[in-house]
């Protein structure tokens, strides 16, 4: 049987931290991490894209159909090629990631509970749950440091479609979520391990990773 749990929640709420500390935490080679921003569509490959103006917190800049035939695979037990989106061109880069298939599949992102059908197919469905302010402090700080955008521009896309997306589409999905994770920490970068353990607790408490941890590989 293949797990497939969804992290989900703003930009900025820690779901990447919390979902590669679930995959540390399991059994060596039993999880994949998958991230739903690998599933952007080809946006430069679009007539007129423009990137100044382009809305890539709406869930259709997501190719969520072939992030279900990926899981679909997955959880069939077959290997999957993924597609690396570059947010330098904002295009697909050639090939893809080799993917392989693992009893836990976790997958990250802002829209996964977004699309019905791609929410239904989740065995467990997670949302973090973080401020705002703290939020929108890891976005500026994280788009400057990883992604060489000026703060001028990371603050003009947050209020352009960043805040509006949130609020339009990723805070109504929590309703599709089994249960919440709240980080108040406060933190702006979440570097105690011990804290961040404990924001996974709730999560790897859940009956089919408790069973999968104490089992045998």
């Amino acid at each position: 049987m293949t797990i497939l749990i969804a992290i989900t929640g703003g930009s900025g709420s820690g779901k990447s931290t919390l979902a590669e500390t679930v995959a540390a935490v399991l059994p060596a080679g039993r999880s994949v991490l998958l991230r739903e921003d690998s599933y952007y569509r080809d946006a430069a490959s679009l007539p007129g894209f423009d990137a100044a103006t382009f809305d890539f917190d709406d869930v259709a800049a997501r190719d969520h159909e072939r992030l279900e035939a990926d899981l679909a695979a997955l959880k069939a037990g077959r290997d999957i090629v993924a597609p690396i989106y570059s947010f330098i061109t904002h295009g697909r880069e050639a090939g893809g990631e080799p993917v392989r298939a693992a009893a836990v599949v976790i997958v990250e992102g802002t829209h996964l509970l977004c699309t019905p059908s791609l929410a239904k197919m989740f065995d467990i469905r997670v949302f973090v749950d973080t401020p705002a302010d703290i939020r929108f402090i890891r976005r500026l700080l994280r788009d400057q440091a990883e992604r060489g955008r000026t703060a001028g521009s990371v603050i003009d896309q947050y209020l352009k479609t960043v805040r509006p997306g949130h609020e339009r589409l990723t805070e109504p999905s929590r309703t599709r979520a089994d249960f919440i994770v709240a980080d108040a920490t406060a933190a702006v970068r979440l570097e105690d391990p011990q804290a961040v353990v404990r924001l996974a607790a709730p999560l790897l408490a859940h009956p089919l990773l408790s069973t999968l941890m104490s089992s045998d590989p």
